[in-house]
């Protein structure tokens, strides 16, 4: 057990560092996101109870695309200089490196989140009428059921001569539960119509079974040919 987070923090601080250096995934990030909101901005222009009611997918999809963005370029860093190879045949557990790639996929997005919500407020003039405070339970389920995913994914088609496509094609149909629950419950947060426990209950229980089976099946995919 020491050795697993031992492993993963220390390769947690090594991804940290190297995407403060080369701000890669976050730009990439940030353009793509700035690019939807702009987009949506100028195509149309919603009544407040109407912004209610759409914000939450607007947002959301914002998040999903600019994440396979990043996600994108998660194992590509270890692929330079055979890093990944010098892994595979290293006695270090294969969830450390797991656990670290999704755990920094999570702070990046969170990032993301926190830099672009405040632009999808003041575009759309938002009033919460629900319980604020079950955006941040919805906000980061939401997101760790993205990178959890998206992280596994990506290790699987990494090899693919296709890995960009082949991404969202694994993800998007993979991430559809826990996208509804995302959408619904923002959206019931955002309207006060409808209690958004149980969006949070069915995003909690999506990331415990995914975690669990990405783990479980993560050191078959890493030492695959």
């Amino acid at each position: 057990m020491n050795s697993l987070w031992a492993v993963t923090v220390a390769t947690l601080v090594k991804d940290i560092r190297l995407e403060w250096r080369s701000k890669d995934a976050l730009n990439s990030m940030l353009f793509f996101s700035l690019l939807v909101v702009v987009i949506f901005v100028f195509s149309f222009d919603p009544l407040a109870e109407e912004s209610r009611h759409i914000v939450g997918g607007l947002v959301w999809i914002a998040f999903l695309f600019a994440a396979v963005v990043a996600l994108n370029q998660t194992w590509a860093r270890e692929l330079r200089n055979q890093v990944l190879d010098a892994y595979r045949v290293s006695p270090a557990p294969a969830n450390g490196l797991f656990l670290a790639k999704t755990l920094g996929n999570f702070i990046f997005v969170c990032v993301l989140e926190a830099l672009m919500t405040p632009l999808f407020v003041i575009f759309y003039n938002l009033h919460v009428l629900g319980p604020a405070w079950q955006l941040i339970p919805v906000a980061l389920l939401g997101t760790w059921a993205l990178v959890v995913n998206g992280t596994f994914f990506a290790a699987m088609s990494l090899r693919t001569r296709n890995r960009e496509i082949m991404l969202p094609l694994l993800l998007f149909p993979v991430s559809i539960p826990a996208v509804i629950g995302m959408v619904a419950g923002t959206t019931a947060i955002l309207t006060g119509e409808n209690s958004a426990h149980f969006y949070i209950v069915l995003l909690l229980t999506y990331d415990v079974v995914f975690t669990t089976a990405s783990l479980a099946l993560f050191k078959a995919i890493l030492h695959a040919e």
